[in-house]
Parts: C-alpha cells; structure tokens; sequence
C-alpha cells in the first residue's frame, strides 16, 4: 500500500498523543511513548503538559521520589524519563550502546582495568549518590596516574546509573547525582526483548522504516528483528518508495483530520525519532532547530507540522512565552497559539504576577 507525508503525519500526531489531550496517567503515557527525551529536566514536564488533559506540573515528582519513574540513559545513548518498569527492561538492550562508545576510546584507557575502575564506582555509588564532580575526585584519589575525567566517563557507560531526585522534578533545582539502577530499585529480573522494543516503537512512532527504528534507539541490524516480525505486521511504501512496517491495529487517520496548535518541549522525541523526518518537519525548518552543539529547540505544531520555534523568559515577575514563526501564522492558528500559549503559561508559571505571548515581528 502507498502512503504518503501527510498521511504519515496523522499517524504520527495520533500515536504520540497530539490530536487531542488524552485523559490517562502520567506513568501510562510515559509507557505508552517509550520514554521521553530527558537530555535537560524540564522538557519532559511541558511534553506531557502538551498531552494529557488536566495535567499539573507536580505529578512526575511525586513518581519521582515514589520511585516509579525515573531518568536514566537508554536509546540513542542519551537520557531520558521512563518507567520503573521500562528502566529495567530497555536498559540491558541499550548498554550496547555505551560499550561501542567505550570501544571508541579504548586507547585513552590503554592499560586500565575497566572491571576493577567499574566494580570500584559500583560501590562508592551505591553508598550514597554522587554528583559527577565528587566522582572524578574520589577516582582521582584512587587512581591517581590516570585521567580521572575519563575514568568518570567510562564508568557512566559502564553502569546503569539513575539521576536521583531532586534532579528533574519541576521547579527543583540542584546538580544532578547517580546511583545504580539495582541500588536505586532493588534486585530484579530484567526480561528484555528487542522484539517488544521494536513492537513498541511502531506503536509509538509508526509506520516506520528499519532506518527510522535504528535512528531512535541508536540500536544496529534491526533488519533481522524486523524480518522476523514481519509476518504479524502490515507493510506500506512511502512517497520515496521505501518501505514502512506498522503494527495492524495501530491507529491511522485520515489525513483530513483537523490538527491542533500544540506546543512541543526542547529535545522531544517526536523530532528524534525518525532517520527520514519528512512527516513532522522540513529539512530547511530542521537545519534552524538543530543546533550544531546538540540543542534542539522548542518547537509549535500548525496543521501538524513544525512551524516555528518558541521559548519562555521570566523577568521582573512576568512570564513571556515568545514565539518565533518560521513562516507567517494563518490568522486563526494565530489566535490558537496565543491562547495555547496562555494556559501553558499558567500551568508552568502560576506564581508569575503576569503572563503574555509575543511573536516576533
């Protein structure tokens, strides 16, 4: 079957909860997304805001600190906020991940015992949590003949490491700090298939290609798990003809379907999460949100596709939401984005004495 980008765009808008607002809990719609991208601690909180109907800023940190959500690395070798649940399955099939990063870097370990530096941290961390500073020094005075930045960077691939909280809870501050996975839930058995992750990922982001599977876990030869899949999936060709699996019961809409303005966070997946990013953004519109030392910029949906950029500043008690078009704003979509833009004010910034919307002329 053909499809084609806008068709794709619909798919991906219902999929990743942006049609309309979903009334499920925060813990089901961080599963149901397979994570979110939690490079910087804030983000993650406007993305589900942008989701989910009467969602409050508090409820990840109450998860948080219950400990039934938490951030750690995983796809792509970057972190992100997951389940509890998830943690402990996609973890081990992502430390492949963080071992070929090591690989990369071997000869600036030459002559270092990896087992014996792992095995050392394991324990000093799992004493107590430690920012990466207290790390290096601790390593610095264990090992005292070796670059002790590099050591703490080989022990962050090596482990499983959580960011504890305060780290990510909205309105928190504080230097981010690690323990391991195991300290910071207990022993468990890990189930992990590659098979449920590449299931999910269509359920998430689908129809996709094995490129675009490769491209947001930062996983290698998916074509066999695929391959293997295929029998239980249905197949569609793209405008380029490349060939896009989907899960059959996944929801497809009508390309017609209207879209909502929404309000995307920095680093959100639904950006990542492609090699071929056709469906959700141009290539001219990607060059200005990605930025060549690794940001990637906030972002606003008109009709479904990334129109422009946005950012808040708070000054002097006000809060300003400032939105950046990329091409002029149809004068509806105008008045949507400025009322979009006030609740999501309100519900980030209740404490500000004022809140406002401005575009950039």
């Amino acid at each position: 079957m053909k499809t084609d980008r806008r068709t794709l765009n619909r798919a991906l808008l219902a999929r990743q909860m942006l049609l309309k607002r979903h009334s499920m809990s925060v813990l089901e719609a961080i599963e149901h997304l397979v994570g979110m991208q939690a490079q910087a601690p804030n983000p993650p909180h406007i993305g589900l805001w942008t989701r989910l109907a009467d969602h409050a800023f508090d409820e990840v940190g109450e998860l948080m600190t219950e400990r039934r959500v938490l951030r750690i690395v995983l796809m792509r070798g970057t972190l992100h906020l997951v389940s509890a649940r998830d943690a402990l399955a996609l973890r081990p099939l992502t430390q492949v991940i963080l071992d070929n990063y090591l690989k990369t870097r071997m000869g600036e370990l030459d002559g270092v015992d990896l087992a014996e530096v792992a095995s050392w941290a394991r324990a000093l961390l799992e004493d107590e949590p430690r920012t990466d500073k207290e790390l290096r020094a601790r390593l610095a005075e264990r090992w005292p003949d070796e670059d002790a930045a590099m050591l703490a960077w080989a022990v962050r691939c090596s482990l499983p490491l959580v960011q504890v909280p305060p780290r990510g809870i909205w309105g928190a501050s504080g230097i981010a700090r690690h323990t391991t996975l195991e300290k910071w839930l207990g022993p468990a058995v890990p189930d992990p298939s590659v098979d449920d992750l590449v299931r999910r990922y269509l359920g998430a982001f689908g129809p996709a290609s094995v490129q675009d599977v490769q491209q947001w876990s930062g996983l290698t030869r998916l074509g066999e798990v695929v391959e293997r899949l295929r029998p239980g999936l249905v197949t569609f060709q793209d405008e380029k003809g490349r060939t896009l699996y989907d899960l059959p019961e996944a929801p497809r809409p009508d390309p017609d379907t209207p879209a909502p303005v929404r309000f995307l966070p920095d680093f959100d997946n639904l950006l990542l999460s492609h090699a071929d990013r056709a469906r959700i953004i141009t290539e001219e519109h990607r060059k200005r949100v990605f930025t060549v030392n690794g940001i990637i910029r906030a972002t606003f949906l008109v009709d479904g596709f990334v129109h422009g950029m946005w950012k808040i500043e708070k000054k002097r008690g006000e809060a300003i939401l400032r939105i950046d078009p990329f091409d002029p704003v149809p004068e509806p979509d105008r008045t949507a984005l400025e009322e979009e833009g006030m609740r999501l004010l309100a519900a980030a910034h209740p404490e500000a004495k004022s809140h406002a919307v401005v575009f950039a002329p």
